[in-house]
């Protein structure tokens, strides 16, 4: 589970505006240690973090679309695309990951009970594998890596 932060994230307004996180995002941002697809990803991936570390209470709209982490990712192009393999993949561990919490697209929840639920829900290895798999950073991903939930 994310600890709280002194510091607000820059780039995002404080208070309770509603951010809109793909699900399988609730275990990225856990697992976050610094890597990614680009520098302006990085970037904006530490900002959502630290915003959501500031206000552990923010609402969050989870969906299974690009999201507020996606709007910086040098692949956002191809996974828009409706046909795509990426895309498909994609939206694939987002739609576990609702499965698993018993949740319903649109969902809107405060960000800490969020991340308590997929603590307590996603955990053991099998579940986690049927999200993750297809993951290209589960190998550095903390959260993923992590033994004990």
């Amino acid at each position: 589970m994310l600890k709280k932060s002194k510091t607000s994230g820059q780039g995002f307004k404080t208070g309770s505006k509603c951010l809109k996180i793909r699900a399988h995002h609730l275990c990225c941002i856990q697992g976050f240690q610094g890597y990614g697809y680009s520098p302006i990803f990085v970037a904006n991936l530490k900002a959502v973090i630290s915003d959501i570390k500031a206000f552990p209470s923010r609402p969050l709209e989870l969906v299974s679309e690009c999201d507020v982490i996606c709007a910086s990712c040098p692949g956002k192009k191809e996974c828009t695309a409706q046909e795509s393999t990426i895309s498909g993949r994609i939206k694939s561990m987002d739609l576990a990951v609702m499965e698993k919490l018993k949740i319903k697209e649109g969902t809107i929840m405060e960000a800490d009970k969020a991340f308590s639920l997929i603590n307590s829900q996603l955990t053991n290895a099998s579940e986690i594998n049927e999200v993750c798999g297809p993951c290209k950073w589960r190998q550095k991903c903390l959260w993923y890596m992590q033994e004990e939930r």
